[in-house]
C-alpha cells in the first residue's frame, strides 16, 4: 500500500514537506515524519500538513465521516488526501464459500465479514466531509494461497478478523470451516492447487478547499457550442405532440 501512495504522489506535480500518516500498521511508515494510530479521534494539528495518508483503516472506523473531517483539519489549504480501504468486493469468494457451508451444515447464515462500502457510495463520503475536487477509484490485488485456512489465518494476522458486534460468540465449528475450504478449492484452484483471493481497494482522493482551485464554470456560461467543438450537425429534438 506505500508503494501505491508514493506511485500516486508522484504523479501530482507538487513536492510535499510535511506528510502524516494515518494506520495501524506504523512499522511500514516509520520513515515518516509523523504517523499516527487510526484510533477515533486522530493526533493530529491542525492545518499542519500538506497531505495526509489514510492507509487501510477507513473500513474499519465506526464514523468514517468523522475521520475525514479530521484529516480535513489537519491539512493546509491546497494539501492533498488519499485515503485507502478495502471495497466490497473484497474477498468475495470467502464469503461465498463461507456462506454456503454455513447454510448447507446449519441452516442459517452468521454475520462473518465485516460490511465494505462500494465506490459509488464511499465517494460522496468526500464532499460530504468537505473536500474539494473529490474523486474515487478502485483497483484489485490478487493474492495467491495454499488453500482456504491459510488465507483465514493470514486475515487474522493482518487484523482484519470478525470485529462484528454481532459475531457468533463461541469458535466456528470445524465442519464448517472444512466444507468453507473445500468449497473454495472447488470453486477456485488454480491449475496448481492453490487459490486466489481478491483484496478491492478503493481510493479517495480529495484536497482541502483553497480560493486557487479550479472552480466549475457557472451553467449557461460556454462560450462554443459542443457541435463545433465536435464538428457535427446539431439536429433539432423531434416535437412531442399529445394525441387527445
Amino acid at each position: 500500500m506505500r508503494a501505491e501512495a508514493e506511485e500516486r504522489l508522484t504523479e501530482v506535480n507538487r513536492t510535499f514537506t510535511a506528510p502524516a500518516v494515518v494506520t495501524g500498521f506504523p512499522a511500514l511508515w516509520q520513515d515518516y515524519p509523523v504517523v499516527v494510530p487510526d484510533d477515533e479521534v486522530l493526533t493530529l494539528q491542525p492545518a499542519a500538513h500538506d497531505v495526509v495518508i489514510h492507509a487501510l483503516g477507513l473500513h474499519w472506523a465506526n464514523d468514517p465521516i468523522g475521520q475525514l473531517v479530521q484529516a480535513r483539519h489537519a491539512l493546509r489549504p491546497d494539501g492533498l488526501f488519499l485515503g485507502f480501504l478495502y471495497g466490497g468486493q473484497t474477498l468475495h469468494e470467502l464469503r461465498a464459500c463461507l456462506a454456503q457451508a454455513e447454510a448447507e451444515l446449519t441452516g442459517g447464515l452468521s454475520p462473518r465479514v465485516l460490511p465494505m462500502g462500494e465506490i459509488r457510495d464511499l465517494g460522496g463520503l468526500l464532499q460530504r466531509a468537505g473536500f474539494a475536487l473529490p474523486v474515487a477509484d478502485s483497483f484489485t490485488k490478487t493474492v495467491h494461497y495454499r488453500d482456504a485456512l491459510h488465507l483465514m489465518h493470514d486475515l487474522r494476522a493482518m487484523g482484519e478478523g470478525n470485529a462484528l458486534m454481532d459475531r457468533l460468540r463461541r469458535p466456528t465449528r470445524r465442519a464448517i470451516l472444512a466444507r468453507a475450504a473445500m468449497l473454495y478449492a472447488d470453486s477456485y484452484a488454480l491449475p496448481d492447487g492453490r487459490i486466489p483471493a481478491t483484496f478491492e481497494v478503493i481510493c479517495l482522493t480529495g484536497w482541502a478547499p483553497d480560493q486557487s482551485q479550479q472552480k466549475p464554470l457557472r451553467p449557461g456560461s460556454a462560450a462554443q457550442r459542443l457541435a463545433d467543438v465536435l464538428k457535427t450537425r446539431e439536429m433539432p429534438l423531434p416535437d412531442h405532440k399529445t394525441e387527445g
